[in-house]
């Protein structure tokens, strides 16, 4: 019965699939769940498979969620990335690679940070910072905002130096805002970036 809701054309009927394999956790779903991970179009109802699959015993599921992040299907990348973030076994912290934190998928990335700062060792969260501080000036606002979020996270000034002296202004004034957040995290995002083109575009004397 579940198995062919998970399947359902109907958004609200796949979604209380998902709700009824969480309700009563069965391991014999697994696969299934991980299915539709990969290919499920609503947010929602990922949200809920997602839900579903922390109900699962871990010894399964996190093994499976590693593999799946070898996934050619970018939305599985994400949403094995996604789901680890939410079991938070400190064990799955090499998985997370550096091919996964540059992965030319954006959501992939972005879901690659996030995970990434909830599982690193104390030891591992500086090099993690210039990691992620390498790619700065990335993407879209949406993007940009993920990044600058996950190095506030990790909360590394000497990390953002590099990308404060690059001689592209995107990635200047994108370092610039999240030296600024770093600073104050209540500040609006999209205030700092303001503030940081304004900075780089006029030189910090003229300012």
């Amino acid at each position: 019965m579940v198995l062919n809701a998970l399947q359902a054309k109907d958004t609200s009927i796949r979604l209380q699939a998902a709700l009824a394999a969480g309700s009563r956790p069965d391991s014999k779903l697994l696969e299934a769940l991980m299915e539709r991970c990969a290919v499920e179009p609503d947010f929602f109802v990922r949200d809920m498979l997602t839900w579903a699959l922390t109900r699962l015993p871990v010894e399964i599921t996190v093994p499976r969620l590693v593999a799946e992040l070898q996934s050619p299907i970018a939305q599985a990348r994400s949403q094995a990335l996604h789901t680890l973030s939410k079991i938070g076994d400190k064990g799955t912290w090499p998985a997370i690679t550096r091919s996964l934190l540059r992965d030319a998928d954006d959501e992939v990335a972005r879901a690659a940070w996030r995970t990434a700062v909830g599982l690193a060792p104390g030891n591992e969260r500086e090099g993690l910072a210039v990691e992620l501080a390498a790619q700065l000036g990335r993407g879209d606002r949406n993007v940009r905002l993920s990044m600058s979020r996950a190095l506030v996270a990790l909360g590394s000034e000497q990390a953002l130096r590099a990308g404060l002296a690059s001689a592209d202004p995107e990635v200047r004034a994108h370092a610039r805002a999240t030296e600024m957040l770093l600073h104050d995290p209540e500040a609006d995002f999209d205030a700092a970036v303001a503030e940081a083109i304004r900075v780089v575009a006029l030189g910090p004397d003229k300012c």
